[in-house]
């Protein structure tokens, strides 16, 4: 099963944003099940770096569009996405240098913070992103 599924309460209403929340999902439900499967060290760092650099690049894309079309949110949520890409990194350095182990707690970090965000923060963008034309 699982971690998170996606259904249409996380739509923005935006093609592209939507596609790339669904591989985040689908990237920290891999991270799941690989760390349920007991997968070596290597296998769960290749994961982890892949979602760390797609949360990046996703972020990189929603900020482009803050910029463009002048988001009034734009540096709250710019915000939002520093803290998460500093916790992360701080998590990887941690996994990489056998100082942390992935963890149920790490897993429901990445799940709540996703869902939370998506849920609150990314879905006000929607409408106005939509309203310049965006869809």
């Amino acid at each position: 099963m699982a971690l998170i599924e996606w259904n249409d309460t996380f739509s923005v209403n935006l093609d592209g944003i939507d596609k790339q929340h669904q591989k985040l999902i689908g990237m920290i439900n891999d991270l799941n099940d690989a760390m349920k499967r007991g997968q070596g060290k290597e296998s769960l760092a290749a994961i982890i770096n892949d979602l760390f650099a797609y949360a990046g690049s996703h972020f990189a894309t929603e900020e482009k569009y803050f910029d463009k079309y002048a988001y009034p949110e734009a540096r709250r949520h710019k915000a939002e996405h520093a803290d998460f890409v500093t916790k992360v990194a701080d998590f990887k350095k941690g996994f990489d240098s056998g100082q942390v182990a992935l963890s149920i707690e790490v897993m429901t970090f990445l799940k709540d913070w996703l869902k939370a965000h998506i849920l609150a923060s990314d879905k006000k963008y929607g409408p106005y992103l939509n309203d310049k034309g965006l869809k």
